[in-house]
Parts: C-alpha cells; structure tokens; sequence
C-alpha cells in the first residue's frame, strides 16, 4: 500500500529565549549581591566592558527606552546583531553607545547615614558547636583516652546539641570502663551550652536542672515524670501523684522557662547569610520616597581602546580576531541595557507597592492591605511573571524594618458576605493578639476565635483559624487551658 505524502505551511507565534533576553530574565531575578557578582565576573571576562571613574562628566547614562515599558522580547531584537559583521556600520554602532553606561540613580534624594541599616548587628560567623565544647574541653585535667572518648562524644552531637547516636554504641569503641563513660558524658553535659550530648529531652532538662544554684528536687522530679501533664497544664494530676500543692508546682514549674530544650542553638556555628536590601524606602515631608539600591554596582559604558580597535575595523584582517571584538560588543552592550532594565523595573514595582501600602508603611503589618502580582501587572503595563521575577529574592529597606518584596503580596481573605478583606498576616496577628489576652482557664477554640472575628468584620472559617494558629506555634485551647 503507498502512503501519500504532502506538504503544509502553518503559521504562528512564539518567544524565541535568545541568550540576551535569558540574560535580562535572569539579572531581573538575582538579589542586590548576586547581580554585582556577575557583573564583576563578566568584567573580567569581557574587555569590552570598562568601569566609569566617579570625576569623569563625559560618560552620563543615557535612557535606553522608555521607563514605563515592560522587558519584552521586542526590547531585545538582534536584527542587527544577528547579521553579518560586514554589513553592520560598527562605528556608527559604538558612536550610538558611546555614552551608554550604568550609574546609580540620581532622580531621588540621596540617603543619610541614619536610614541606612545598621551593619554593626551582623553578626560575623563564629565557632561550630563542636568547637566551642572542645575548646572548654581542653582546659580540664583529663588523660589522653579520657580526651578522646569526649571527643568522640562532642563528634556525635547535632546542631540541637542531642547525641545523634546511641550512648552504647560509642561506649563499645572505648577502652574506658563504662562508669568511665559515663562520667564523660556527664562532663561534656556540664560544659556551655549545658545539656549538650543529651539523648533525649528529659535528659537535657536534668543536666541543666543539675547546674542550678539551688537544686530543685521537685522540679527533677516533675522533669522526669510529668512533662506530658506539665505541658497539658493538668497540675491537679501531678498534686494528685506528689502530694505537693498546685500553686508550689505551678512556680517551680516557672525555672523550666529559663531551660534550652535545644541548646546547640545557643552557639551560632551556621553559616551567617547578610541581606542586602535592593530598595530603600524613606521618609522625606511626610512622603515616601523609594530608591533603588546601587551600592556596589560600577558605572559601566564600552571600553575606549576597543572603540578605536572598531574605529579601524577594516585593519582587522584576523577573521578570528574580529569575531571576537563583535561578540564581545554585543555581549558588553546587552549587559549595560539589561543592567538599566532591570532597576528600572525594580523601582516602578516598588513604587506600585509603596503606592497601594501607604497604611502600612505609617502605621505597621496591622495595615497591610491585600495585594496580588496581577494588580501591580495591569498598573505597569507588564505581565506578573516580571512582577514575580523583581520580587523574587529582593528585600526593602523601610522606616519600620527590613521586608521581602513577597511580603506585601497577600490575597484578601474574609471579604465575603459583606466583610472586610484582610491579609493572612494581619488575621494571624489579631489571632495571637485574642489568644494571648485570653482567660487560661477559659481559652478560646477556633471557632470562638472564628466568632469574635467575624464581629470585626472578617468572616474566617474555623479551619483557617486552626492553620494560622498552627502556623504561629499556638497550641489548640484544651492543650492551653490551665486545668
């Protein structure tokens, strides 16, 4: 049987992602930090590029495109680029990006020193844990052996400070005697953090409950048998089982407040991550004022000594030679206007959020108003994945503290029949406000939280209450209720 072929011709649309616009995409999505390290690194690779000296006036930045218009595949066609080198006008090129550069925005108030953020409370990266309990280690009178076996304990604890394997196991690879080992572990319990090389909860609370200055033998006790009645606040089980009276077991319950369930914490051995804010947000007559964040990003435009390298470009008989000076140029030129793209996009979506958030920014997260990407697309013009991108990884610097850019971008919930649209964030504040201005005998259930809201005109279910609760680490009310 023949088969018949034949031919068709379909016509469509589609992006084609060329390496520039997968350049611009990807500048829009780094941090403040990660975008001045590809810049440094393209630097060096590319000789093109040459950094613009603070005292030099001739080099000024040059709009490239309109400000209000979104980082479209139109914005980076390659018609030019993607013909032969012969046919291109290379000086006329240049000549036309002679004084394009990259240099920090002028169009806002400079800030002060005092509404920079206070660089002085990061803290630099310190000791791991298991260096800090071999330090203190060090300084006890033990033996050579008796060294090792701690060391080897200090080696098997986690970074909440519990052994992460069984006493025994460790005691069987030891020529010490088990009471030996023992006293060991009880050594490098008592070193700071105390409780460290613990096997379990109760067994970190007793070794920090040994340490006190006046040894409780009923808060021993109560750590070893009644944590679960301790922590469902049924003190009248324990009265019952002690003899003691509720009131006395209610106080010497209070010392655990002062115990680290997890004590490795306390020794910030992990590594240290610095935020960098991409957009400061200040306060100047009574106005908002936002500024993008070009600390650190060099003032760019196109090298002179390939200019004149491209002024003789006919003297270029390397074939070789002269591809490379071409792409280097396209190169340096996409990541000048794909520099300029992306600030200019961070600033217009962090002036729509200041705009729609001014509550917020003069009276707090109570006054956070629902806001989705969408709204900020159809207010610039440009498509919420852009959105998305400009606030992905992006923090701004405000009067009132240090925000992520997805921070503000919040669904209305409780607006329906006739309530009043809320943020998740402002709902679990009021939830921890009623919760923790609760009667302890009588706390309140989710419904009854559900209830009283609702009088303030944000109707919420009863199981949106329970997930926000459990997302604030508040317990249900019968696990909360003083019995």
């Amino acid at each position: 049987m023949a088969t018949k072929l034949s031919q068709s011709l379909n016509q469509s649309q589609q992006l084609v992602m060329t390496p520039q616009l997968q350049q611009a995409i990807k500048l829009l999505t780094l941090s403040h930090l990660e975008m001045t390290d590809v810049i440094a690194k393209e630097m060096v690779e590319n000789p093109m590029l040459e950094e613009v000296s603070h005292g030099e006036g001739d080099y000024k930045l040059d709009k490239l495109e309109n400000q209000s218009k979104e980082a479209k595949a139109d914005d980076f066609k390659e018609e030019a680029m993607m013909s032969s080198g012969d046919d291109i006008d290379w000086q006329k090129y240049v000549d036309s990006y002679n004084s394009t550069t990259y240099e920090p925005n002028m169009a806002t108030p400079s800030l002060s020193p005092d509404d920079m953020p206070n660089y002085e409370n990061m803290v630099s990266k310190g000791a791991s844990l298991a260096e800090h309990l071999e330090w203190q280690l060090r300084m006890e009178d033990l033996n050579d052996v008796e060294i090792d076996f701690a060391i080897e304990i200090i080696g098997n604890i986690n970074d909440d400070g519990y052994l992460s394997c069984k006493f025994d196991e460790l005691i069987e690879t030891s020529n010490l005697e088990r009471e030996e080992c023992l006293g060991m572990l009880e050594l490098v319990q008592r070193l700071d953090p105390v409780g460290c090389g613990a096997q379990d909860l109760v067994d970190c609370l007793l070794a920090q409950a040994r340490i006190a200055e006046e040894r409780s033998p009923l808060l021993e006790k109560l750590i070893r048998f009644h944590l679960t009645n301790l922590k469902n606040r049924d003190y009248k089980k324990i009265t019952a089982d002690t003899g003691v009276a509720e009131e006395q077991i209610i106080e010497t319950a209070k010392l655990l407040h002062n115990f680290h369930p997890k004590p490795g914490r306390l020794v910030g051995g992990g590594e240290t991550h610095y935020v960098t804010p991409d957009v400061y947000v200040v306060e100047i007559g009574g106005e908002f004022v936002v500024q993008v964040n070009d600390d650190g990003v060099p003032r760019l435009r196109i090298s002179k000594m390939y200019q004149d390298m491209l002024n003789q470009a006919e003297s270029l008989q390397n074939k070789e030679a002269k591809e490379f000076v071409e792409e280097k140029l396209k190169s340096a030129l996409w990541l000048i206007k794909s520099i300029n793209k992306r600030q200019r996009t961070i600033d217009q979506v962090a002036k729509s959020i200041v705009k729609k958030q001014q509550q917020f920014f003069k009276k707090g997260p109570k006054h956070l108003k629902p806001m989705v990407l969408k709204d900020v697309a159809n207010e610039l013009g440009v498509h919420e994945s852009t959105v998305s991108r400009a606030t992905s990884n992006k923090y701004m610097h405000t009067p009132i503290g240090m925000f992520e850019l997805k921070y503000f971008f919040n669904a209305g919930i409780g607006g329906d029949k006739g309530g009043v649209d809320a943020v998740g964030e402002v709902v679990k504040l009021k939830i921890k406000e009623l919760v923790d201005n609760e009667n302890p005998k009588k706390p309140l259930s989710d419904q009854k939280i559900a209830d009283l809201l609702s009088q303030e005109e944000m109707k919420v279910a009863r199981r949106t209450v329970a997930k926000y609760r459990e997302s604030l680490g508040i317990l249900s009310s019968s696990k909360r209720k003083v019995k």
